[in-house]
């Protein structure tokens, strides 16, 4: 005799079956959402439906009494994913102050909610370019405050007209930096790029130095080489002293690149990367490059030879000032003139 196809125990473990898949379509939204989780893969952001830079700000508000702050969530709730950029209205100082009350003099951030569980601080070597720092400065705010991190910006810039010297300008700032904070991670920041999803974490990893601008816009979201380190990185600062920091004889952009990625490889370390759908970046827009300015010869350079003489333990400057300013700290530098024949 056979059962009710009610009492089925076949039939019963189908519909349950059923039920379930049902559930997960509609709380994943649909049917590959559901294959994703359950293979357990991660699921790829969706670019087509950015947000504002500054969604969840407004959920920003100091605890009454900051003496019984609690950590900040290892994973902070703030975060939204892919975002918004657009270089087409350039922001004012003053409106950039605004929508950032929290950012203390010096550019520097504590999230007034919760004691952070990191230190970065964000390094950009600067050169007279002031609509690529407004944009700039108007997304790395909100941006890093929704990693609920404890952050300062430092601006180094070089006096006079010479030619730029982005490496050397990158090592004053990490030994200016390292007096004003005991920093978990150093962010080595070109102004004319701005990150695309806020799950791309601003701290460093524990072991290796971290390559940020794994995907740029320009480059079609592809490194441009394998090697490639440049744009935005991330080093601890025992990373930074291992490997001797930059080079500070590399006068034109671009070149100490090649270098930097070498000496990780002489330190002992080795490159790792942001994920390329976490490590994208739009790049503002240049005129005055006429040439690929991310790999140049050199020639003159002999990095295995140099490497432990030329750097942090070779350098040279004077400090000529280091204000404070409402969303930054500039330090002004003389780092010297080419030197003939270099």
């Amino acid at each position: 005799m056979s059962l009710p196809r009610v009492e089925n125990p076949w039939f019963l473990l189908f519909l349950l079956a059923f039920q379930t898949i049902f559930i997960l379509i509609v709380y994943q939204g649909n049917l590959a959402g559901v294959f994703r989780g359950l293979s357990g893969s991660p699921q790829v952001p969706d670019f087509s439906k950015p947000h504002d830079v500054y969604t969840n700000l407004s959920l920003l508000a100091r605890r009454p009494t900051e003496d019984a702050l609690p950590y900040c969530s290892a994973r902070s709730p703030l975060l939204v994913g892919p975002l918004i950029i657009s270089f087409r209205v350039l922001p004012s100082e003053r409106k950039i102050i605004k929508k950032n009350p929290f950012v203390q003099s010096g550019g520097l951030y504590r999230p007034p909610h919760c004691l952070a569980r990191y230190k970065s601080a964000i390094l950009v070597a600067y050169s007279n370019q002031e609509k690529y720092l407004h944009h700039l400065l108007y997304y790395i705010h909100p941006f890093l405050q929704r990693q609920q991190l404890s952050y300062r910006i430092y601006l180094i810039q070089q006096v006079g007209n010479g030619t730029f010297n982005r490496a050397k300008l990158l090592n004053i700032g990490v030994r200016e930096a390292l007096k004003d904070e005991d920093w978990d991670c150093l962010l080595l920041h070109d102004v004319d790029l701005v990150p695309e999803n806020d799950y791309n974490l601003y701290i460093c990893d524990e072991y290796y130095p971290k390559h940020m601008a794994s995907a740029i816009d320009k480059f079609h979201y592809n490194l441009p080489y394998k090697s490639f380190f440049g744009g935005v990185s991330a080093l601890t600062p025992e990373h930074y002293m291992k490997m001797n920091g930059f080079p500070n004889t590399y006068w034109g952009s671009g070149g100490e690149n090649d270098d930097i990625a070498t000496r990780i490889q002489l330190a002992g370390m080795k490159i790792v990367r942001t994920p390329s759908h976490l490590g994208r970046y739009k790049m503002m827009n240049s005129k005055k490059e006429t040439e690929e300015p991310w790999r140049r010869s050199a020639s003159r350079h002999n990095t295995r030879k140099t490497w432990k003489d030329d750097g942090m333990n070779s350098l040279e400057f004077k400090l000529l000032s280091k204000t404070k300013h409402p969303l930054y700290t500039n330090i002004t530098v003389d780092i010297g003139y080419v030197p003939p024949f270099s």
